[in-house]
């Protein structure tokens, strides 16, 4: 057996200044940007600031670059930042009243709402653009996220995380473990013991300190959220206490791989610490752009279930397109966004280059969907992932959603790096999470 050992990666925390300058836009244009695509018949002019992070800032730098030989009177300029960073100035400058503001800027679902909450005048309203037009053009499950509570859209859908586990095929040959009898959480812990004990490896990474992604894939596959729909508190459920119970028994014997940072899960992925990693599938993307020369060593499967024949299928991730109200040229930048979540060639492409997987249903019938990926295994995994989608419960998402982010951070810290017992863990994580927001819970 394999010594356990936790590899504590520690991000030193750095200063950003702020911007103290506006995207320094030269006047709007004049012209509707025009349905599938922005083009429209009206001239587009001016500067349009964009702020994103990794992948996603560079499909949008690529799609700029297309969008501007169409409308050769606007400069786009994507700053590619860190998503704490992206937040941090955001908020800085929605609670100034708009200073150092870009035109438009990437915002993760989960982080929508919190935002719409504090600043509800922040963001310009997109169905008065006529983004309606699009409603049903995307994933069910992504447009809720994206409208306010009176329907009107905030935000335009973007890339979604249809969840999967990401495997070494080598790593699971030499221990013996074959993927296709993986249909439950048990039969993927049981794996994870063969792994441990024939491999140099961990079954899978956690961000225990830092993220809470997989607590919410077990989550969501339950079809069951930090909170109901009537904003009382779910954590006292038994899907919950099965999401933390199952987390105990990973820790337990010896599977989780604790990666503190986004960089260390990367790295643990890359260089062979870690079998599988279930996440969303835009991880396709950092997989092939950080290890190149793995191809062929990595398979996708299907989500394993707490119970069989129960839905496999869950998101973990995705972002959206924003336009700030402050924008000082709102048609360019409008248009701009519509255009880049819109067309189908801008979405694959996305997809194709950085793994960014398209909520943008029509974007399915490609056949990329249906070809097998020589890096992954040969196998039709984009196919496989997209199938999952229409099974995808609705999230819910309030302005507390970062307070019960926090609070099972702490959880799943406490079960993992302190080995508590998981039932009273959550029992206090209900507790703290009804004191600091005065919510019901729903049992």
């Amino acid at each position: 057996m394999k010594t356990s050992y936790w590899k504590l990666a520690v991000a030193g925390a750095a200063s950003v200044g702020l911007l103290t300058a506006c995207s320094g836009n030269s006047g709007g244009g004049s012209g509707d940007s025009g349905g599938d695509g922005g083009g429209g018949d009206g001239e587009l002019s001016g500067e349009v600031e964009v702020w994103s992070w990794n992948v996603a800032a560079s499909s949008l730098e690529q799609a700029a670059e297309q969008f501007m030989e169409e409308h050769p009177d606007v400069e786009i300029t994507v700053q590619d930042s860190s998503t704490d960073d992206v937040y941090e100035r955001l908020t800085v400058g929605l609670g100034s009243g708009g200073s150092g503001l870009p035109d438009v800027v990437s915002l993760e679902s989960s982080q929508l709402e919190n935002y719409k909450s504090q600043f509800p005048d922040g963001f310009m309203n997109l169905s008065e653009n006529g983004f309606d037009e699009h409603g049903d053009k995307f994933t069910e499950f992504k447009v809720d996220a994206a409208q306010d509570e009176n329907g009107d859209f905030v935000s335009m859908p973007w890339d979604i995380g249809p969840a999967g586990i990401f495997y070494r095929v080598d790593l699971f040959e030499e221990a013996g473990v074959n993927p296709d009898d993986i249909e439950t959480w048990d039969d993927y812990v049981a794996a994870g013991e063969k792994v441990v004990e024939e491999t140099d490896a961990f079954m899978l990474p956690v961000q225990v300190t830092s993220d809470d992604s997989p607590y919410r894939i077990f989550l969501d596959q339950q079809g069951v959220n930090y909170f109901n729909e009537d904003g009382e508190i779910q954590l006292d459920t038994d899907e919950a206490q099965a999401a933390m119970d199952l987390m105990a028994e990973m820790s337990e014997k010896e599977l989780i791989y604790n990666a503190n940072t986004w960089d260390a899960m990367v790295g643990a992925t890359v260089n062979g610490d870690v079998a599988s990693v279930p996440t969303g599938a835009w991880y396709s993307g950092t997989i092939m752009d950080q290890a190149p020369d793995m191809s062929g060593q990595w398979g996708v499967m299907e989500l394993p279930t707490f119970e069989e024949g129960t839905p496999q299928a869950a998101n973990s991730g995705g972002s959206n397109l924003a336009v700030l109200e402050s924008s000082e040229n709102q048609d360019a930048a409008y248009a701009f966004a519509e255009y880049f979540t819109t067309n189908e060639d801008v979405q694959i492409q996305a997809f194709e280059d950085y793994g960014l997987f398209p909520s943008l249903t029509s974007t399915y019938e490609d056949p990329i969907f249906e070809e097998p990926v020589e890096y992954f295994n040969n196998e039709p995994v984009y196919g496989l992932l997209a199938d999952t989608t229409d099974n995808i419960e609705p999230p819910v998402y309030n302005s507390d959603i970062p307070r019960a982010e926090d609070v099972i951070m702490d959880a799943q810290s406490s079960v993992i790096l302190e080995g508590n017992d998981p039932s009273n863990v959550m029992s206090n994580a209900v507790e703290r999470l009804a004191s600091e927001t005065g919510r019901e819970t729903s049992q």
